[in-house]
């Protein structure tokens, strides 16, 4: 199963700052067991969704440079409160540090106005060919489709204003 945690860019100002939009659906096969009277999106995937808007910060900065951005570590992660099915969770990010290989964030993720995650992370950027050179393809295809859904998300929508890009 593969998680799509951001639905949509609403701002991208390389390197400094991403601001993403994640809607929780009830039709997400996660929420009939968390929890099955009380659904709520869970607080690991909140913080996946910092972590996911963090990553496309990364390579927007870097122009796809990486085909892999994994979070490295997380810190100082608090949850103020519950995020039920309809509602939108709006994720704001600033790079605190840009780095070959790693970069360190601040995350802020809100429900409304109200703040109902927050938290200090790192993610580790690489390449799979760094590893084995016979992965440079596997390399290629990923960063095509990473450009590819960098695009749609950052597409504008009917009846929204465009997406900030500054860089």
């Amino acid at each position: 199963m593969k998680f799509a945690l951001v639905d949509r860019i609403l701002e991208c100002s390389p390197p400094e700052r991403l601001v993403g939009v994640k809607a929780v659906s009830l039709a997400e096969e996660y929420l009939a067991d968390h929890f099955p009277t009380f659904p709520v999106l869970p607080g690991v995937l909140m913080l996946e969704a910092l972590a996911e808007s963090a990553a496309w910060l990364v390579r927007a900065t870097n122009d796809f440079a990486c085909s892999v951005v994994l979070l490295k570590d997380a810190r100082n992660v608090t949850y103020k409160s519950f995020m039920k099915p309809g509602r939108l969770l709006r994720t704001e990010v600033t790079c605190r540090r840009m780095a070959p290989g790693e970069s360190e964030f601040v995350g802020t993720g809100y429900s409304d106005e109200r703040e109902v995650v927050k938290a200090r992370f790192a993610l580790r950027h690489f390449n799979l060919a760094d590893r084995a050179a016979s992965m440079a393809g596997v390399d290629a295809r990923i960063i095509s489709q990473a450009r590819e859904r960098f695009a749609l998300l950052c597409s504008e929508l009917q009846g929204h204003q465009p997406v900030k890009t500054t860089g």
